[in-house]
């Protein structure tokens, strides 16, 4: 899948277009790229960096990174991404003319998305102005329960599983491998010390069965406090892995929440619990 920042980037061709967001790339979002895919055109989708409501002012925790978003789409069989970089020159557009200065330079023939799409200065446009405007104008029908908001709720108090139902896919957190203390280690578990993008989203503090680079591996993700650590940090430890990973980009999915995050009596009971999730981990297997 080819992602560009510029609409003259992409040849002028006859195309299927989904406009929106897609952080997290869940199910109501692969029912409107299937509906891109299905209208037989260059099936192209057009999104936003940052996110909107980040542009103005507001916080967002992020299911994805760009990075992470356009492998997702790409991996769902979109040929081409449009990139916008959103700011608030942008988000004055009037529909009509975000229509002329995104839309037609690509050749957009078709558009795809879902119920509540809107769009333009005060989100004043919609599919049915899309018609008007002369594109044949699809509407989606939503997924019943699925919006990235709920999926972010599920993810804060770390029900696992039921985001994954969501996404149809695991949830994952993403980062590049930093130095950590390397007490892990010294205590025969060596973990892979994340720094992740500050607007990403970081499920519920606990222990996690996941992957990670092909690997199953046992995930913390908490403030450590069997050493009263305070900063928030997220560690992999990937089973039967040795290597080098430092410096490098980790998609870490998440399978299960194990348990709470908690202090020890003494370093021995804590590797000996490090231990069991290790086991349990060998025996987890990714949500249904």
């Amino acid at each position: 899948m080819r992602a560009v920042s510029n609409a003259g980037e992409l040849a002028q061709r006859a195309r299927a277009v989904a406009i929106g967001t897609f952080d997290g790339v869940h199910l109501g979002h692969r029912r409107v790229l299937d509906a891109v895919l299905a209208a037989g055109l260059t099936a192209t989708v057009v999104t936003f960096d940052p996110h909107p409501r980040i542009a103005f002012g507001y916080e967002v925790e992020l299911l994805s990174t760009l990075q992470r978003r356009l492998e997702l789409i790409g991996e769902a069989g979109i040929e081409e991404t449009l990139v916008v970089e959103f700011d608030l020159e942008v988000a004055k557009l009037e529909p009509a003319e975000f229509v002329d200065t995104v839309l037609r330079p690509i050749g957009t023939e078709v558009v795809v998305a879902g119920a509540d799409f809107r769009f333009g200065r005060g989100r004043a446009g919609d599919l049915e102005q899309l018609a008007r405007l002369g594109f044949d104008a699809r509407t989606v029908p939503l997924v019943e329960g699925v919006s990235s908001s709920k999926i972010r709720d599920l993810l804060r108090s770390g029900e696992i599983e039921r985001a994954a139902k969501l996404l149809g896919r695991p949830p994952e957190v993403e980062g590049i491998v930093v130095a950590g203390d390397a007490r892990g280690g010294t205590l025969g578990f060596p973990t892979a010390n994340l720094r992740l993008d500050p607007d990403l989203l970081v499920p519920a503090y606990g222990i996690y069965a996941g992957a990670a680079a092909g690997h199953r591996a046992a995930i913390s993700i908490g403030t450590n406090p069997h050493y009263r650590g305070e900063e928030r940090r997220v560690e992999a430890h990937l089973l039967d892995f040795s290597g080098d990973l430092y410096g490098r980009r980790l998609v870490v999915h998440l399978w299960r929440r194990l348990r709470d995050e908690q202090s020890f009596s003494s370093e021995a009971e804590l590797v000996a619990q490090i231990a069991r999730d290790v086991e349990e981990t060998r025996g987890a297997a990714p949500p249904a």
